[in-house]
């Protein structure tokens, strides 16, 4: 999951679940496996920019939180949000890729 903090407002792109048993079912597996390989792609191109988002997630390693930005300038996870291949978080709305 990508994740970016701004002004006290949490933003996520939420993708399908892949690994074995936290897939609900298949068709979220394969939407999952094709969203892995796009951002395998997006993760080979060439002038790639990492960006600290200055937050920190909520697990007890606390790792930091970056934005990925293309050499167009273009930040990956909206390229996968506007591609299809990811989801807006929300808290009160669950996703649901087997729908």
């Amino acid at each position: 999951m990508l994740m970016r903090r701004e002004n006290r407002r949490r933003d996520a792109t939420i993708f399908p679940r892949c690994l074995g048993s936290r897939a609900k079912c298949l068709k979220e597996r394969k939407l999952a496996l094709l969203a892995k390989g796009r951002l395998k792609e997006l993760l080979a191109e060439k002038g790639l920019r990492v960006v600290f988002s200055g937050a920190v997630d909520r697990t007890p390693s606390h790792r930091r939180l970056v934005n990925i930005y293309r050499a167009n300038g273009r930040e990956i996870g909206k390229t996968l949000l506007s591609e299809g291949f990811a989801r807006a978080w929300s808290p009160m709305q669950p996703n649901d890729w087997c729908d």
